[in-house]
């Protein structure tokens, strides 16, 4: 050990050296003292351009900033914190990676043995804190001597292989010196993991009138499946799968139909549907065969469904009939954004009906936005070099409800549907999305809420220095929680009390808001200057807002 050094910076060295190894590209550092040389490594590996470094002074933004970064990259992403209180802040994004089975890993720094139950100043119970939210977690003891570094590369081995199956926990004990000399070439070998077996596909009997459903995390395999077989494909607009000729769109209103819904033999689940109560229920009332997804939890309401690791692409598709009488039903369902022709329309043949029509689409863009409108112009606007990340708002419902199919790249934290770290998460889901070069160049746009914004307002706050991503934050401003207003209990709670305490009314001026952070400002009142804002999005950090009415 060179002279100066310490077995707390050794072994830091070697154990974020032997994960970057590993494939890890991103560290998140939340700064403190008892963390600092996990930190100061994780400094030295930026500067040898090994990693990109994320500095956020909130843990919990730090937590939730690694997870967007970890669901759009697929790789395990460390966050670093100190002792107490900072680990207690990771709880949130660790139960949002426990659901959801992403690869978020709390690396936190704690006190050695002798310091711990004795009343030490920013010490707590730090092993086993995430309880159940970590798929694996060890307690490290403090490091001794110069077996540190051999002691640290067998953990990050361990971590990397465990983190495969999503989030993990490494308490970290260390002793003073609490860093010592920065170590010349932190570096290690290449790590090669067990490979694991592919999941055993399975063929499963397909009655006739099967549907398919995509939920959050389903990805294109949904698509595929239900192409293959020839059966109408209900995904929600957080799936990724929500494309292609057998798709639904607006399959509330046809689940709604008694003649379909009640000839429903059997539903095929990929990923985990939060949208809608009528999904749910479905799955609860009809035999189900649910894909096995990352997580905690498998999609199973009614506690009867099979679970299968993964299915055959069926040999050939279903009679056209069932899946024909879906389609033509959803088209009948499908609500139009407004009654206004586009001048490109054929039957426009009269110059007196093209003026008609001009002078009708001149006032569809001076008219007042609709939270239909909006999400329907944030759909249009993004393309696959593009990421699109939905808050938990009224506003990600009306998205599953209105717009058509597309092959987009959507993110939301529906692990459990919470508000907590959405402008972390969707700065992280860019800085991922930075890594491929296809979709550098694209924008991250973030549909939300007035409230969800403000529940998050230190995920603005991004150090100097650090790259800064195309981010837009289209902010629907309806100053409170209108969500809320859908409950039963609206229509008949005392109004004042129900505005108290749900509708949370905000009178926040998001301009002066975004200046304080650095971000730009922009305010879209009708559906032309929407449109204009979203096809060219400002370089860099802006939010745009939008007021719509309670």
């Amino acid at each position: 050990m060179p002279e100066g050094a310490s077995p707390a910076s050794s072994f830091a060295s070697a154990l974020l050296g032997q994960l970057v190894a590993g494939g890890v590209r991103h560290v998140v550092v939340a700064p403190g003292s008892r963390s600092q040389a996990l930190a100061l490594a994780a400094a030295r590996l930026e500067q040898d351009e090994r990693i990109r470094l994320h500095v956020r002074i909130d843990e919990r933004d730090a937590g939730f900033l690694a997870l967007g970064i970890a669901a759009e990259t697929g790789a395990p992403v460390p966050v670093i914190v100190t002792s107490g209180t900072a680990v207690a802040n990771l709880h949130p994004p660790m139960l949002e990676a426990w659901h959801s089975g992403v690869p978020l890993v709390a690396l936190t720094a704690d006190r050695p043995n002798e310091l711990r139950g004795v009343g030490a100043n920013q010490a707590t119970r730090q092993p086993g804190i995430f309880g159940p939210a970590a798929v694996w977690s060890v307690d490290e003891p403090a490091p001794e001597g110069v077996a540190a570094p051999q002691r640290a590369s067998a953990l990050a081995r361990e971590v990397l292989e465990h983190a495969q199956d999503g989030p993990v926990h490494v308490n970290l004990a260390f002793r003073d010196p609490l860093s010592g000399a920065a170590e010349a070439g932190v570096g290690a070998e290449a790590v090669e993991l067990p490979e694991r077996p592919a999941a055993a596909a399975e063929r499963i009997a397909l009655p006739e009138r099967t549907v398919v459903l995509a939920g959050g995390g389903a990805g294109p395999a949904a698509e595929a499946f239900a192409r293959a077989a020839g059966l109408p494909l209900i995904a929600e607009v957080t799936s990724g799968a929500r494309f292609g000729p057998n798709l639904v769109p607006a399959y509330r209103a046809v689940l709604a139909d008694p003649d379909l819904a009640a000839a429903i033999e059997q539903v095929v689940v990929f990923g985990r549907p939060t949208l809608s109560r009528e999904l749910p229920a479905l799955v609860a009332r009809v035999p189900s065969v649910v894909v096995r997804r990352p997580g905690a939890e498998q999609f199973d309401p009614g506690r009867s469904a099979r679970i299968v690791d993964a299915l055959v692409l069926p040999d050939a598709p279903q009679d056209p009939a069932w899946l024909r009488a879906w389609i033509l039903a959803g088209r009948r369902a499908a609500v139009p954004e407004d009654d206004v022709p586009y001048l490109g329309d054929p039957s426009v043949s009269s110059p007196s009906a093209a003026g008609r029509l001009a002078r009708s689409e001149m006032a569809a863009l001076r008219s007042p936005v609709t939270r239909q409108s909006l999400v329907e112009a944030v759909w249009r606007a993004t393309w696959p070099h593009d990421r699109l990340v939905l808050g938990a708002s009224r506003l990600i419902r009306d998205a599953d409800r209105h717009v058509p199919g597309k092959r987009i790249r959507v993110h939301a934290n529906r692990g459990l549907s919470g508000i907590d770290g959405t402008v972390a998460t969707a700065l992280g889901v860019a800085a991922g999305a930075g890594d491929d070069p296809k979709s550098a160049a694209g924008t991250t746009r973030v549909l939300l809420g007035d409230l969800t914004l403000l529940h998050d307002v230190g995920g603005l706050l991004l150090p100097p220095g650090e790259r800064r991503p195309r981010v837009q934050l289209i902010v629907g401003n309806d100053g409170g929680g209108t969500i809320f207003d859908g409950l039963e209990v609206a229509a008949t709670a005392d109004r004042s009390a129900f505005d108290r305490v749900l509708f949370t009314p905000q009178e926040v001026d998001l301009a002066h808001l975004a200046a304080a952070y650095g971000w730009q400002h922009a305010r879209a009142t009708s559906r032309g200057d929407l449109d204009k804002a979203l096809t060219a999005p400002p370089p860099g950090l802006s939010i745009l807002e939008v007021p719509l009415p309670r």
